[in-house]
């Protein structure tokens, strides 16, 4: 690596990236809202928070993972342990979250064609 990039920046880069990915998704969630049309708006936003916050927390915990190279303390430790559990919770509650959504949209699709079909 070139003498400008350290370890730090790296970590840091991909942590950007992360939360670039979270604030794209965010901004596409409020158009969607704004601009989007039906009564499905609401959870199509919904649904567009999830993957992003999905995206960006995978990256956030890559670069938490990169990080442990670095613990030198018991407390570095028991902070990291905070950090990446805390991020796992989040994580599995969006993917519960994003399945939920889109089992909710997948039964609103159907029902609309099966009235759809009724005389």
């Amino acid at each position: 690596m070139p003498d400008w990039v350290s370890f730090n920046t790296v970590t840091l880069l991909i942590e950007a990236v992360g939360s670039l990915y979270v604030v794209g998704y965010v901004l596409a969630a409020v158009w969607a809202l704004i601009h989007g049309s039906g009564p499905d708006r609401l959870a199509q936003a919904r649904l567009l928070i999830a993957e992003g916050a999905l995206a960006g927390l995978n990256f956030k915990v890559a670069a938490t993972l990169l990080k442990t190279l670095q613990l030198q303390s018991w407390n570095q430790i028991g902070l990291f342990v905070a950090t990446f559990a805390l991020r796992t919770v989040l994580k599995r509650f969006f993917t519960w979250e994003q399945a939920r959504l889109k089992t909710a949209q997948r039964e609103d699709l159907e029902e609309g064609s099966h009235h759809a079909g009724t005389p």
